[in-house]
């Protein structure tokens, strides 16, 4: 009676590792996609971070843009705007692969532009000026 019960098990492994095999693919490509995803976004918040920096040190918007574009994901697009004193850096992204959702990444950076430098204007007589340079031992 034993031999006839394990005759009717045989192929069942088989048949469950067919059935579970696709399952764990899908799961290993969304979990892999996610990653790419996730990455994806970092490259969005270091562009615009970068970008902001760059316009608040009041580099041209093309020099700025460019900036942006080393750090963004390819094909981002990347807006440069400014609202007084502030410099907005705005980069938005198709995330990698899957094309079909409708998916973008943006991040956005915001940067107060530095006074420019080089006026000539020697420490104390600037305001809130501590009469030392940079590196100078007191």
């Amino acid at each position: 009676m034993r031999g006839c019960e394990r005759g009717r098990d045989r192929g069942f492994v088989t048949a469950e590792t067919a059935m579970a095999l696709p399952v764990l693919v899908l799961f290993v490509t969304v979990l892999a996609w996610g990653l790419l995803v996730v990455l994806a976004q970092i490259q969005c918040v270091d562009a615009a971070r970068s970008g902001a920096r760059a316009a608040a040190r009041q580099d041209p918007d093309g020099a700025v843009t460019a900036v942006a574009r080393e750090a963004a994901p390819h094909g981002a697009r990347i807006t440069v705007t400014r609202e007084g004193a502030d410099v907005h850096v705005v980069v938005v992204a198709h995330p990698p692969g899957m094309g079909v959702l409708p998916v973008e990444l943006r991040e956005e950076a915001v940067a107060e532009t530095e006074e420019s430098v080089g006026t000539g204007a020697a420490p104390e007589a600037r305001p809130g000026g501590t009469g030392r340079t940079a590196g100078a031992v007191p």
